[in-house]
């Protein structure tokens, strides 16, 4: 029998109710090598919210060129940002898990369980459901850790919980955290995070504020996602009292060779140091965790990119991560979403 707190009284319930909490991100490959990345890009590529074009199009290229020739490559980027723990995604996004279940446990007791799971690779989102099925769960919530909806990442979320639903005898009753791209403690953290960053290395030229990309086509057939971006960015430069000169918005990661959503970030910071920006701090708000696309492509990659084009200082600001604001916003949320299910 679950139980669950009186929070005025601070006394411990009887329940009927069991509910699990599921925090899903984008995924890792098992290690970093030629045959464990191929199989996360297998998976990940073959998505059709992430990829759409035709299949037997994009099945030709992605089995006959990008299974043979991307993973080997991908494989060396992310053995420079490989820990002894293994995966940093991976890692972050455990750490969520353990201490959000250790910050519902006072208020819900065993009434609420934690699950993590990626989208793409382990562990999986089967397995997760596995083990919230083994806890006896009757109720279930989906957190996406996407600030920002978009049909390739939100979207899809949505889908892979689905099919594995689908699949299954008994289905919980279900609600699904959609965005939080706009919620102040949210804001807050990521604005307290820059505050933190700038009293311990200083102040930069600019701020940029960095959005994975997607290609501009599916905005144009109805993704919410820049606006989401903008939204998030404008309220950030808000609540640091910026001016419009102080920051820029910029969209990152680009593949292929179709429009992505502009600016593109490695562009931007080429030319930056011609306009008489020398120095600049980095964000990249719509990450939850710091992955490869932040600590390799921004922290790495761009950073070489602005210093050769005559840039002298460049900070990149962690993701959130664990950061205590961060989990206590992440609580907040999934209570705010657990209303009428608990007391």
């Amino acid at each position: 029998m679950a139980q669950f707190i009186n929070n005025s009284t601070n006394k411990i319930y009887d329940a009927g109710e069991k509910v699990g909490v599921l925090l899903v991100n984008l995924g890792s490959p098992d290690q970093p090598d030629a045959s464990s990345v191929k199989r996360y890009l297998a998976e990940f590529l073959s998505d059709p919210r992430v990829v759409e074009f035709p299949r037997w199009f994009w099945w030709l290229v992605l089995k006959g060129i990008i299974l043979r020739v991307r993973p080997a490559r991908s494989a060396k980027v992310y053995r420079k940002i490989w820990t002894k723990q293994g995966s940093p995604l991976l890692v972050n996004s455990k750490k969520q898990r353990d201490q959000l279940q250790e910050r519902l446990a006072p208020r819900f007791s065993s009434a609420v369980v934690c699950e993590w799971a990626m989208r793409y690779g382990h562990p999986s989102i089967a397995q997760a459901l596995d083990r919230l099925s083994e806890q006896s769960i009757t109720r279930l919530l989906v957190l996406p850790l996407y600030p920002q909806y978009s049909a390739t990442t939100t979207a899809s979320v949505i889908d892979g919980v689905s099919q594995q639903l689908a699949k299954r005898r008994f289905i919980p009753e279900l609600r699904w955290v959609n965005h939080y791209a706009s919620a102040p403690g949210y804001i807050q953290a990521l604005a307290d995070s820059v505050r933190r960053h700038w009293n311990e290395k200083g102040r930069q030229d600019k701020l940029l504020l960095s959005f994975h990309g997607i290609p501009e086509r599916y905005v144009k057939a109805g993704d919410p996602y820049e606006e989401e971006c903008k939204t998030t960015a404008r309220l950030l430069a808000e609540a640091l009292a910026l001016k419009p000169h102080e920051w820029m918005l910029v969209f990152q990661s680009r593949f292929g060779r179709e429009p992505w959503l502009q600016p593109y970030c490695d562009q931007t910071l080429e030319s930056l140091p011609s306009q008489g920006v020398k120095s600049v701090d980095i964000i990249c708000p719509g990450f939850s965790s710091d992955c490869l696309e932040t600590l390799e492509e921004i922290n790495m990659e761009n950073r070489q990119v602005f210093f050769a084009a005559g840039g002298q200082r460049y900070e990149y600001i962690p993701a959130l991560n664990d950061d205590e604001q961060h989990m206590q916003f992440l609580e907040t949320l999934v209570c705010q979403h657990l209303q009428g299910w608990l007391p």
